[in-house]
């Protein structure tokens, strides 16, 4: 008893991790910027699809128009709109250099509306994201700024809050800004993946081992045994907080071998421009094929702008002695809540016969090429996470606009971090007057995107952040412009607004221009699919002449009139 006593107290006192030192995140500066308690539908860091969540979603009592209040003193910087993404954003410069953003907004307060008005009729745009002079738009801390809705990428009412470095835009975990979230629940931790280190990530699927749970925030699994000398692992794990039954990210996890720190992550913070390694951080081809989340526990070699800290190597574990190993897996929140699993890894000296797949051999941080006689494909040294072997399939198609073979590469389950370049060249070449309208099209299952091409030497070019099968297509039809809920000639005297959307055959377009009686009009997009003009002091009563152009990725162009009246 005496000396599992010991043993114990030796494991309490070296089985620590030592991150990076927080800066002393101002506490108490910022508020609620609602005036309702704050629940959370989602939390810094939660892995969302090619992105992680790069603040917080606060409830707003499932309905729209709620008051948005300023955080702190600042002023208001920007302001951006548009169909997606953010949706209608406000953007709060604070003395003490973090800015604040409120987005998927309703109507802005009095002055700023008549501000983004006046400004997106001056550029001629709905679209907007413009600097505001600092001197414009000064806010007091619990300043009304707008009202909270459901616009943009919004799937439902809630409102997207975030804190950034001024400096450099990098968001920060404004869970440790200490605002008012009741947090006295653990981290729950569901099952690990085990990964044979000796093979790409992405040419195999994880042993799933669930985990069972021996008390609060204590999960073991039996002892395991492998069948490889190197294996790295992965955890499916999720948080709480009080009050909420909503399933939120984890914000720190720390992976032990033997007692000793190999590699952890905490999500503090992360720039836009890094938020797309979540493919790299998570098991994609397990997820891509319908499984759950699965975040690994190793930095793969790819990872640039990683959330990993290092303490003993980059989380493969060597297995090679073929002893025990005692596992252990620390989840933390951030406030502190905690939950552990161990378990026993032992390799068992024993070898796996391994056909690699087909095709060329491609490593990240490092640029290559596939050649064949009609297709090639680059990838760049910030492309892939991890080395994969990438298999390409020549096939037709009887089409009559696709005017190349059909080519696959790689698989769909494979994430690319920056695009690759597709080089095709065509069976026969289209002419000069057809190539200004040809684009390449990519398809894999139900999903299809087309991008413009650039020729040189007879072979066409496009870039694409996706695998999957790629084929030049000859776009001669131009979009069409589609009026909602009215005709040419309508009297709309009790509408109170006018409407259009627009279809194209390959589904890839946007609007150049609205104009009214000569002159632009502003219609708002938002979610991208139906435009929408509010009649006001721009439309009085009398006859009109709506005027809407629109083009398509080929760049094939519409131009359609609709008479009306009020």
């Amino acid at each position: 008893m005496q000396r599992l006593l010991v043993c114990f107290i030796l494991l309490s006192v070296t089985a620590t991790a030592q991150f990076p030192t927080l800066p002393d995140y101002p506490k108490g500066y910022f508020r609620n910027p609602l005036n309702v308690d704050i629940s959370l539908s989602g939390n810094f860091g939660e892995l969302r699809p090619n992105h992680y969540h790069m603040g917080l979603d606060l409830k707003t009592l499932r309905r729209e128009n709620l008051q948005v209040f300023a955080a702190a003193d600042g002023y208001v910087s920007r302001i951006k709109i548009e169909p997606g993404g953010f949706g209608r954003a406000i953007y709060i410069n604070h003395p003490n250099g973090i800015t604040s953003v409120y987005c998927h907004l309703n109507d802005f307060n009095q002055a700023l509306e008549k501000w983004v008005k006046n400004k997106q009729y001056e550029l001629e745009s709905w679209n907007l994201n413009e600097e505001v002079p600092a001197g414009s738009f000064p806010v007091k801390k619990g300043e009304f700024l707008a009202y909270s809705g459901n616009t943009g990428g919004s799937q439902a009412p809630h409102l997207h809050f975030e804190l950034r470095r001024t400096s450099d835009e990098v968001n920060l975990n404004p869970m440790l800004f200490d605002f008012p979230i009741a947090d006295n629940t653990r981290p729950t931790i569901l099952r690990l993946g085990i990964y044979d280190r000796t093979k790409s990530v992405y040419e195999q699927s994880p042993r799933i081992v669930p985990l069972a749970a021996k008390a609060t925030g204590s999960y073991s699994a039996a002892p395991i045994t492998v069948n490889s000398p190197r294996v790295s692992l992965a955890i499916t794990s999720y948080d709480t907080h009080t009050g909420s039954s909503n399933l939120n990210g984890i914000y720190e996890a720390v992976l032990f071998d033997n007692n000793d720190a190999v590699v952890g992550f905490r999500m503090d913070a992360i720039s836009y421009d890094a938020t797309r390694y979540l493919n790299a951080h998570i098991d994609y081809r397990t997820k891509s094929n319908g499984g759950a989340y699965l975040q690994h526990l190793s930095e793969l070699p790819g990872y640039l702008h990683s959330i990993y800290t290092k303490f003993k190597g980059d989380g493969v574990l060597d297995l090679s002695d073929q002893q025990p190993h005692e596992i252990k897996i620390v989840v933390k929140d951030a406030y502190g809540n905690s939950s552990t699993a161990i378990t026993t890894i032992r390799y068992n000296g024993s070898t796996v016969a391994y056909a690699p797949p087909s095709g060329k051999r491609f490593y990240p941080l490092m640029v290559d090429v596939f050649e064949s006689d009609d297709c090639e494909f680059i990838i760049g040294e910030r492309t892939l996470y991890d080395s994969v072997t990438i298999a390409h399939k020549r096939s037709l198609s009887s089409l009559p606009a696709v005017i190349s073979a059909v080519h696959t590469i790689g698989a769909i389950n494979i994430p690319l971090q920056d695009a690759m370049a597709v080089r095709i060249k065509p069976i026969t070449d289209p002419g000069a007057d057809e190539r200004e309208r040809v684009v390449m099209q990519r398809f894999a299952g139900t999903k299809k995107d087309v991008m413009k091409v650039s020729w040189q030497n007879g072979w066409a070019m496009a870039g694409f952040r996706d695998f999957g099968s790629f084929q030049l297509v000859v776009d001669s039809e131009p979009p069409q412009v589609i009026p909602v809920g009215f005709s040419h000639g309508a009297n709309l005297a009790r509408s109170s607004r006018i409407s259009f959307t627009v279809k194209d055959n390959l589904d890839k377009w946007k609007v150049l221009r609205t104009e009214l009686d000569g002159k632009w009009i502003r219609f708002t997009n938002d979610k991208g699919r139906y435009f929408h003009y509010r009649f006001d002091e721009n439309c009085g009563p009398g006859d009109h002449i709506l005027k809407v152009i629109a083009m398509d990725e080929a760049g094939n162009q519409v131009e359609k009139t609709f008479r009306f009246s009020r």
